[in-house]
């Protein structure tokens, strides 16, 4: 079965826009958990302008289900996982000042440093995966460092879904194969929503966990967040 994990940095930045505690982020993650979800993840980036380092903690001493926490392996970053020890990290290439992760690791230029990064984590127990896109090569290289699995970047795929969904998806379909075939497990996320994410999986039905937040949290503004969360399990079975 395809997990859900719910990415809740988006409540933590409408708490942010006005300071306080409301939402709730650490009760809107149980509450995710009471709906369905299957996990939780956190993106905290040094400028702390959604989910702040403090939240990690309080999170992690109250789910229940899956904590994935991703984010670029910097010092305090590894440093800050290492002390939490959540059930998974993913290691994601964007540098400080960006908005959202838009790409891949180049798993051949990065190979040593991914490979010291994953073997620090496996130090301590955490799985490990690491973001990248469609590229053979950097999957076949992922293998190279050890990683247990490998997030693909679905950003191009939810980009062409309207215009050719069979084009879309091809690239990932490949990219899937060779990660099964090699061994490491498989997750997705990035652009994913309920007009893309079944077709997604009825494709690569082995995914392994999808990691959705923009798109989850806007829809429950309208369909509210049990029901929304209940909708995109549904897209996974």
């Amino acid at each position: 079965m395809t997990k859900l994990s719910v990415n809740i940095n988006k409540i933590a930045t409408i708490r942010n826009a006005r300071g306080g505690n409301v939402p709730n982020v650490c009760q809107v993650a149980l509450d995710c958990e009471q709906f369905g979800a299957d996990g939780i993840t956190v993106h905290p980036r040094p400028d702390e302008r959604h989910i702040r380092f403090s939240d990690v903690w309080e999170l992690r001493s109250k789910i229940s289900t899956e904590f994935n926490i991703e984010g670029y392996p910097t010092k305090e970053f590894i440093n800050l996982v290492k002390l939490v020890k959540p059930q998974q990290v993913t290691l994601v290439p964007d540098p400080p000042e960006a908005i959202t992760s838009n790409s891949g690791w180049n798993t051949v230029k990065n190979l040593e440093f991914l490979k010291e990064v994953v073997t620090d984590f496996h130090s301590v127990g955490i799985r490990v995966s690491i973001f990248v896109d469609t590229q053979l090569e950097n999957i076949e290289y992922a293998a190279k460092t050890g990683t247990d699995r490998i997030e693909l970047y679905t950003e191009p795929y939810a980009s062409n879904y309207l215009i050719n969904k069979e084009l879309a998806v091809s690239p990932f379909v490949e990219a899937a194969k060779l990660a099964k075939s090699l061994g490491m497990g498989l997750n997705a996320g990035h652009d994913l929503s309920l007009e893309n994410l079944a077709y997604l999986h009825l494709m690569i039905p082995w995914l392994d966990e999808v990691s959705i937040g923009h798109a989850l949290i806007s829809d429950a503004l309208y369909y509210g967040l049990e029901d929304t969360i209940k909708r995109y399990k549904n897209q996974l079975v």
